[in-house]
């Protein structure tokens, strides 16, 4: 695992995916990093990978990672995302094996090695309880414990999910930190998962689908910080 990921409990993830580029997601961005300043939260921040680079440069505390690499090394590899490049645009980390980018057990190894390589942290998405055991054996530096049915759905895990996974890292990997996922709406919804034992959550379509994006970024970051230091200070 890379050792030298800085961030720490509680974060939230912002994922863009592929809602927005260019001006519009670095106005996110930059929203996002005064938020992060603002409740003392680190903020993952994963854009499109042309847009990297422009981000890093115009934020000071978010943390920028990539939404996907691949394994291979300086080469041959068209159309490949090269993990020398991603660390070289600014990013701090990269996600893998996210619902819309799935890879193999084998790949998603072999990706946290070549993390490791270029000193880039990971955070590494899982569905079922069993998945993230499997990966938790890799010792990625977080997890998101997601099921794919509930992603874009407006529907929290149920908090039995919640604690299995918890419970699952904790004993394969203390040092994993895991990230609720799936279905994060709103301030309640956040507030839950961390009052559960979560130390991160995050979401997509909540903040880049609502009416005031960053209103509900807002929303969001404010409950993180008061179900953190309610329930775990």
């Amino acid at each position: 695992m890379y050792k030298g990921c800085t961030i720490k409990p509680p974060f939230f993830e912002i994922g863009p995916k592929a809602y927005l580029y260019g001006e519009e997601v670095l106005a996110l961005a930059k929203a996002a990093d005064e938020l992060s300043i603002e409740f003392d939260v680190d903020i993952i921040f994963t854009p499109q990978p042309c847009d990297i680079r422009m981000i890093a440069q115009n934020t000071k505390r978010l943390h920028v990672f990539a939404q996907h690499m691949d394994s291979l090394k300086p080469g041959r590899g068209l159309g490949s995302i090269l993990p020398e490049a991603v660390k070289a645009a600014g990013a701090d980390g990269v996600m893998l094996n996210h619902a819309e980018k799935k890879l193999t057990l084998e790949e998603i190894k072999a990706t946290i090695e070549r993390a490791d390589e270029v000193g880039l942290a990971t955070i590494v998405c899982s569905d079922t309880v069993e998945e993230l055991r499997a990966i938790c054996e890799m010792h990625p530096n977080m997890i998101v414990a997601e099921p794919t049915a509930l992603i874009g759905t407006g529907q929290a895990s149920d908090m039995g999910y919640v604690k299995a996974t918890l419970a699952a890292a904790a004993e394969i990997d203390p040092e994993v930190m895991v990230l609720q996922g799936a279905g994060i709406s709103n301030g309640q919804d956040v507030y839950n998962v961390i009052a559960a034992g979560a130390v991160a959550t995050g979401s997509t379509s909540g903040i880049i689908r609502a009416e005031d994006p960053v209103a509900a970024a807002r929303e969001m970051i404010a409950a993180l910080r008061k179900a953190w230091d309610e329930h775990h200070c």
